[in-house]
């Protein structure tokens, strides 16, 4: 019998398992492992707030030196979203001359990725990658490249393992559709 869940008026069901993504979390880690095994203590940079588990996840796997920091992209006047990323909130010390990889739950256009790196540009790191959980190459519109994509999906909503609906459904380790 399949599983269905209700986060407020949505009823979702499994669409990719937890043994998946784990097996796909630890297929990227291998990947990062085996390109950064040599460098000096890489930053990865957590995206607030869906890349949690992902990141937790993922840096378990992770056989070289590192550092792990959170930041939280800040695009709200008030109560309302202007639209466009203004402020990078959590760049506490020196990333001059560090490798950052910037972790995130799912990328699908693009446009916050965009905004971040050249944010982090600013701070003259020595390189900037991004590993994503879930990337949706049908909607992405920006020329910064994925080069750790840990999952390509389409264009459905998902929620769990970190990622929500209306800050309910981070918690599962599974990764729910909406039912149609």
């Amino acid at each position: 019998m399949e599983k269905i869940i209700q986060l407020n008026d949505r009823r979702f069901k499994v669409m990719i398992p937890a043994e998946k993504i784990d097996e796909a979390v630890a297929a990227v880690a291998e990947r990062i492992n085996r390109d950064y095994a040599e460098r000096q203590t890489p930053i990865f940079m957590g995206v607030l707030n869906g890349s949690f588990m992902f990141l937790s996840d993922l840096i378990k796997k992770i056989e070289f030196n590192n550092e792990i920091s959170f930041v939280k992209l800040a695009s709200y006047e008030g109560t309302t979203s202007t639209g466009a990323v203004k402020k990078l909130i959590g760049i506490n010390g020196s990333i001059e001359g560090r490798h950052i990889i910037i972790v995130e739950d799912i990328v699908d256009t693009g446009e916050s990725i965009q905004h971040m790196v050249e944010m982090l540009q600013a701070y003259n790191p020595a390189s900037i990658e991004v590993c994503t959980l879930f990337f949706k190459p049908n909607s992405y519109s920006k020329q910064i490249p994925i080069n750790y994509r840990a999952m390509e999906i389409g264009n459905e909503f998902i929620v769990g393992y970190g990622l929500d609906y209306d800050q309910l459904g981070r918690s599962l380790k599974d990764i729910y559709v909406v039912c149609e």
